[in-house]
């Protein structure tokens, strides 16, 4: 049986972004570990944050974890921007990578309205 959150598509996109991230970044040169360790940390945050926070029962925790898993999306954008103009990504992967944030950040957001709107 699976856990209730893996059934989520904002979870699923997230497993699916960071899984690209680590694909994308076991290319970057050595001596961008910081980079390479940054970004890996912010794609995967994006994912377990949901996870946790779908296992919270009170409405502030679980909006305190939805929260930080958008600020992980937005923690990615500039990361990638720097992995473009060192040219370690390709144009074409950085805005597909982008185009994944935007759509699970609204996914997040919409996740945390339907939250703040459901009654207790």
């Amino acid at each position: 049986m699976a856990f209730m959150f893996e059934n989520l598509q904002v979870y699923q996109k997230a497993v699916d972004f960071a899984d690209r991230v680590c694909v994308l970044t076991e290319t970057f040169p050595r001596g961008y570990y910081f980079l390479v360790d940054q970004i890996n940390r912010a794609a995967v945050s994006i994912a377990t944050n949901l996870a946790e926070g779908n296992g919270r029962f009170t409405k502030p925790d679980r909006k305190n974890f939805f929260t930080i898993a958008r600020g992980s999306v937005q923690e990615c954008v500039p990361l990638l921007e720097i992995s473009l103009r060192r040219n370690f990504i390709s144009p074409a992967d950085h805005r597909a990578m982008k185009e994944s944030l935007e759509e699970i950040s609204k996914m997040i957001s919409g996740l945390i309205t339907g939250l703040e709107n459901r009654q207790t």
